[in-house]
């Protein structure tokens, strides 16, 4: 699914994004605005927990320099969603892991939504 990254863009589907995503285990693609751009707090993740995922993979940049705010970990973790949080190029290969597996070995596509941070 995810076929590259690099610092400020990645390439999803044979696309190329220059702008923070939203990845869904539907394939779809959408922009990840953030109230504040480092700081990743509980309204920075509605539209994903809405979803119901069974997992959630934080990329919070190149260097890791985005934070996810106790709050917003806890939120998840009440709603019974894994939370896995890395730098973005660690967090792409784990969510690319999962989603490959997860087909191979139980026979259906877990729901996963990846959320990754582009830059710093």
């Amino acid at each position: 699914m995810i076929e590259e990254y690099n610092f400020g863009s990645i390439a999803i589907n044979g696309k190329t994004y220059t702008y923070d995503v939203e990845v869904r285990w539907t394939d779809e693609v959408l922009s990840w605005r953030r109230r504040e751009h480092h700081l990743i707090d509980i309204e920075d993740l509605e539209k994903a927990i809405e979803q119901e995922p069974e997992i959630i993979v934080i990329g919070t940049g190149q260097s890791g320099t985005a934070k996810v705010t106790e709050a917003a970990k806890r939120e998840i973790e009440s709603q019974g969603i894994e939370l896995i949080i890395d730098v973005t190029e660690q967090a792409i290969k784990t969510f690319n892991v999962i989603s490959d597996e997860s087909e191979e070995e139980d026979g259906r596509q877990r729901k996963i939504i990846g959320l990754f941070h582009l830059t710093c």
